[in-house]
């Protein structure tokens, strides 16, 4: 999740999980059956010159949107519980990196 967007959003991306299915938001989705399997997730977030968001899943580009232009931005890794949740949910990440353009 990417914090920080113009009103009325509060964020400029979220991936949801549901029914297996991962999302953009509630739509569209990116990938189906994504539950019990390792992937890779890549998120390009250019605030500067072109102002989108990228998300490329194991090197693959599925959605490209605007950046909503906040004037601050922070990332959170996790979940939050939504509709109809369980008593056990879990994300595992590994090998995080966070790159910044120079100059």
């Amino acid at each position: 999740m990417v914090f920080g967007s113009t009103a009325p959003h509060a964020t400029t991306l979220m991936l949801r999980v549901y029914n297996g299915t991962l999302s953009y938001y509630k739509s569209p989705s990116l990938v189906d059956d994504i539950y019990d399997r390792w992937f890779r997730l890549n998120v390009i977030h250019d605030v500067d010159d072109a102002k989108i968001v990228k998300v490329y899943i194991n090197g693959v580009l599925k959605f490209e949107a605007s950046g909503r232009q906040a004037f601050s931005h922070y990332f959170k890794i996790g979940m939050y519980a939504q509709n109809n949740n369980s008593h056990y949910m879990e994300s595992r990440w590994m090998d995080i990196k966070v790159l910044k353009k120079c100059g």
